[in-house]
């Protein structure tokens, strides 16, 4: 059977994120209270939507910068391999840092890059992920916020994609792929 197409339903509402972010942005002002400057790193792509959305709920000084790490490529499935792809541009030495993740799967991705940033000497440094499917962990990491458990489907939508599409879309929404009978 040839794969032909997909459908995407809505799993997590654009209100229901909202509503979230606001939440998870009042917990991250407590924690990080009395910072000079938060820095805020966003993984690229797909956290682009959410950090932009966490970072204008924040009442703390932030400065934002972008790591780019892969470890899926356009496939469905990880391949367990994580390559940085842009790297920080600025120094996070002694510094607050917050890395901003879509999702947490295998938690490959996640593990790699907090690793990274650690060896830079950073004064303190926390994750916070949008999405976490836990059900899919391969190594023991889990984001010290979580906006919300998923069940292992693949999700599209708020800056999360399947082959570079649908990150547009105002909500999180299931993946359903439909197979051609011939």
């Amino acid at each position: 059977m040839a794969q032909t197409g997909y459908t995407v339903s809505q799993m997590i509402s654009a209100k229901a994120i909202a509503a979230r972010i606001e939440d998870l942005a009042r917990e991250i002002e407590q924690d990080f209270a009395g910072t000079n400057k938060l820095v805020v790193v966003g993984l690229l792509r797909g956290s682009f939507v959410f950090i932009a959305d966490l970072v204008r709920e924040l009442d703390l000084p932030v400065e934002v910068d972008f790591l780019e790490a892969s470890s899926y490529g356009n496939a469905m499935e990880s391949s367990r391999e994580v390559r940085i792809l842009k790297d920080l541009r600025g120094e996070i030495q002694a510094r607050d840092v917050l890395v901003v993740e879509d999702i947490v799967d295998t938690g490959h991705t996640l593990n790699h890059v907090v690793g990274l940033l650690r060896s830079r000497a950073p004064a303190r440094l926390k994750t916070i992920a949008l999405l976490d499917k836990p059900v899919r962990r391969e190594v023991d990491f889990r984001a010290d916020w979580i906006g919300f458990e998923i069940p292992d489907e693949f999700v599209v939508g708020y800056g999360i994609d399947y082959a570079q599409r649908n990150r547009n879309l105002p909500f999180i929404g299931k993946v359903t792929l439909h197979e051609d009978a011939s």
